[in-house]
This record gives C-alpha cells, structure tokens and sequence, in this order.
C-alpha cells in the first residue's frame, strides 16, 4: 500500500491539515493511499482550537488530532514523505539518508511536477518520484531560502491560520493532479 506522510514541527497544525485534505481528496473510491502526518518535536497535545476551525472550513475534523513525533519506522515505511519546510525535510533526511529521493517540501514537490509532467497512468508512484528527483541535490536544503517553507501561523492570528490552510489546500489539488491523474476533482464537489 502506498502511504504518504506530511511532516512539520509539532504535528498539530500544518501536516495534520495536509493530511486531512489529502485524504479526503483521494476519497474512498480513489487509490489504497494510507495518509499520515507527525512532526520532529515531541509535542503530544491536541490542535489548537483556530486549527480545528479551519479544519472544519476546509471539510476536515481535526477534534481529535494529537501531535505525534515522527518516527524512524515512519519514515521508512512511507512511499513518500512530504515536510513543509526545508528544515522538515533536512530532519527527515538525517534520520534515514535513504529518504533522500521520496522526501521533498510540499511546494517542491509540486513545483518539480509541474515542471517536469504529472504521473503517467501507467506509472508507480515510486518511478514517478525518481523521475521528479532527478537533479536534486542534497546541498540544496542548506541555507536558509524559505521558496519552498509553508509558514507556520502557531500563535498568530486567525488570518495566518486561514492563509495557511488556504496555501496548503491549493498544493493539496495540484498534487492530487500531479500524482494521481484521472481522480475526479474532489475540490469541486
């Protein structure tokens, strides 16, 4: 079974809202996608209540979403692992270097795919991200360049909340589109 795991920093805001909106978006009648998040610190407490109200916006209930640390059977078991910054992707990468090819940020990802093309019908997911991969390179998670960051709203205001939210829901469809051509677009519906 493929699985997809978002990952940012306390697993209480962003990769829960990705993963939400991934999930819902392949729906049950889509591909056997396992989709879940956690985060690199060791948080263990609910989404804040701003969290849960875009959630609930977006069609998504995080009432009882926990955060949860990521871990290394995670990572390893994942098909593909998508950070929300960089620096996600840098802690994702030093716990198993071999992550390195099916590890990217969200808007990375996206952004590769749609330079490159979506999936073919006939191709795995797996190929899809080693075709998308080529020409990456490992130096380019050093610095400190946020193109590809998802900014995090935790104890902002309701609006950096909902831009967020908005930001992620966005590269949620045009992944979807990317790597699962010929869905029905969930978005719409």
């Amino acid at each position: 079974m493929t699985t997809v795991l978002f990952v940012c920093t306390g697993n209480i805001c962003r990769s829960p809202i990705a993963a939400g909106l991934l999930a819902a978006r392949l729906g049950s009648s889509g591909p056997a996608v396992r989709v879940d998040s956690a985060g690199i610190l060791d948080l263990d407490v609910p989404s804040p209540p701003e969290v849960i109200a875009t959630g609930n916006d977006l069609g998504i209930d995080l009432a009882d979403h926990r955060g949860r640390l990521i871990t290394l059977a995670d990572v390893r078991e994942a098909t593909l692992i998508l950070g929300m910054t960089r620096k996600h992707v840098r802690e994702v990468v030093m716990m198993d270097p071999s992550a390195w090819t099916r590890t990217f940020t969200l808007r990375e990802l996206v952004r590769r795919g749609q330079l490159m093309r979506p999936r073919d019908a006939n191709q795995s997911l797996e190929d899809w991200l080693v075709f998308v991969n080529h020409g990456r390179r490992m130096v380019d998670l050093q610095g400190k360049s946020r193109k590809d960051d998802i900014a995090d709203p935790l104890g902002g205001s309701m609006r950096g909340y909902r831009i967020a939210a908005e930001t992620i829901s966005g590269l949620v469809s045009e992944l979807v589109r990317l790597a699962w051509p010929g869905l029905p677009d969930r978005d719409a519906q």
